[in-house]
């Protein structure tokens, strides 16, 4: 059973979650020849706060 973990820093709607589970299923049944009920996707979000890009807060980044 494939699992695949996604992790992002948190805010994205669940609309743009839903695509990329459906499309990401539908790729790795066709790489691996799994059922899409065999697949597993994990997606954790992290705050702004928990992530850092250069020595910088994502929180402190205006964008």
């Amino acid at each position: 059973m494939p699992i695949i973990h996604v992790e992002m820093l948190e805010g994205r709607p669940a609309e743009a979650k839903r695509k990329f589970a459906a499309e990401a299923t539908r790729l790795t049944c066709d790489c691996f020849g799994v059922a899409p009920e065999q697949v597993r996707i994990i997606f954790s979000e992290m705050p702004r706060g928990n992530f850092s890009i250069a020595g910088v807060l994502r929180s402190d980044i205006l964008t």
